[in-house]
């Protein structure tokens, strides 16, 4: 445990960061599974709504270095991927 006063500030600091990236991250993730949802009711049309929406959450994420910029690339590339396939 943190003795120094500014060693206890940081350590407070440090929780409330972890705390609004995991809020982020969880926003992130719940925007995905709702494009996976669209696609898999099979929906073309309203998968990519939930893609174009989703793709903002995606990016500011990354922009903001919660998750890699190749990490927010890779799953918008899939999500895409998954949309063109449907018929």
């Amino acid at each position: 445990m943190a003795n120094i006063a500014s060693a206890k500030k940081r350590a407070r600091q440090a929780e409330n960061r972890r705390a609004h990236n995991a809020s982020l991250r969880t926003e992130m993730r719940s925007a995905i599974k709702a494009v996976k949802k669209a696609i898999a009711a099979g929906d073309k049309k309203a998968a990519q709504e939930q893609f174009r929406d989703s793709q903002s959450h995606i990016d500011s994420i990354a922009d903001k270095r919660i998750v890699h910029r190749n990490t927010a690339s890779r799953q918008k590339s899939r999500l895409s991927a998954a949309i063109k396939a449907m018929h």
